[in-house]
């Protein structure tokens, strides 16, 4: 059984709904009725949070950070970060002064519209903000102090940012990190709305100028879309553009946003996309420290 049917969430604007084939699962996941929904979502949804759970976003220039996070003191000893036991007394350790950048988290917030077709919540950012001014996003943003993990620091933003209670999203997965241009380290968190219509869109006019919704697999589908070769140290690189009109306003999807839910498409829909990404090699570098230079 399908969620109940939901009356365009009237965001500030809300996207007509374009048909999309049903391949949201891989050909060995059932869409039975009887598939565990644990989720309050239909089974369909509660089928790919199963499988999106299985996923593990390959290494990412972050993973050396993992081994010097183990640094602790134990009954007078220090372990070093190539786990040599040393005195404390002797020879100190103090934290790694290597550079690490920012951290930062989006949500990639799903859920099923009435036709069936999956859809992603994106904002407007506010014309009054200092960067990305007027650009559409992914609700999301800097990690703070009180944030444990990137997933917390992920509904925590898009509930400032939006008003989506994180009670109502059931997190399945987070992607491997992107790097923006000013040097912030974004994991893509997917959660899937459990509940359409307890989700009253409440955006912060400080930083959202709207809320609406766009189908996802618009994302990996040649369709209004273009894109702009680039080069950056001799390495040529496509920055893709689509364009989504809701019967409110037209949208232009693009930059990191645009790969990040390329990236996400992709996976859930267990498909490439109908188009040449060639993706820039920054957004996955091997090594980030001082002398990383962004375009």
């Amino acid at each position: 059984m399908f969620l109940p049917a939901m009356r365009r969430i009237i965001y500030y604007s809300f996207g007509t709904k374009t048909r999309l084939p049903h391949k949201l699962l891989s050909p060995n996941l059932s869409m039975d009725s009887s598939t565990n929904n644990c989720f309050g979502v239909s089974p369909r949804l509660a089928a790919l949070a199963a499988q999106l759970r299985l996923y593990k976003p390959p290494p990412s220039f972050e993973d050396d950070d993992i081994e010097e996070q183990k640094i602790e003191e134990s009954e007078g000893k220090v372990v070093s970060q190539v786990g040599f036991v040393e005195s404390a007394a002797v020879n100190p350790i103090v934290p790694s002064q290597r550079f690490r950048p920012k951290r930062a988290a989006v949500l990639i917030c799903l859920f099923e519209a009435d036709d069936g077709d999956l859809r992603v919540i994106l904002t407007k950012r506010s014309s009054r903000l200092s960067t990305h001014a007027g650009e559409v996003s992914l609700p999301g943003g800097k990690k703070e102090d009180g944030d444990v993990d990137d997933v917390a620091t992920a509904t925590r933003e898009a509930q400032e940012e939006i008003g989506l209670d994180p009670s109502l999203v059931n997190v399945v997965t987070v992607l491997e990190p992107f790097l923006s241009k000013y040097l912030l380290r974004v994991v893509p968190v997917i959660g899937i709305l459990s509940d359409r219509k307890a989700f009253k869109p409440n955006p912060n006019t400080e930083e959202v100028e709207a809320v609406f919704d766009a189908p996802l697999e618009m994302f990996i589908k040649d369709e209004n879309r273009r894109a702009e070769d680039r080069e950056w140290l001799g390495n040529k690189y496509l920055i893709h553009y689509f364009s989504y009109e809701t019967e409110y306003k037209k949208y232009l999807i693009w930059g990191l946003t645009a790969g990040i839910l390329i990236r996400a498409a992709s996976l859930i829909y267990q498909r490439p996309p109908a188009f040449l990404e060639q993706r820039p090699i920054f957004w996955h570098p091997k090594v980030v420290d001082n002398n990383t230079t962004m375009p």
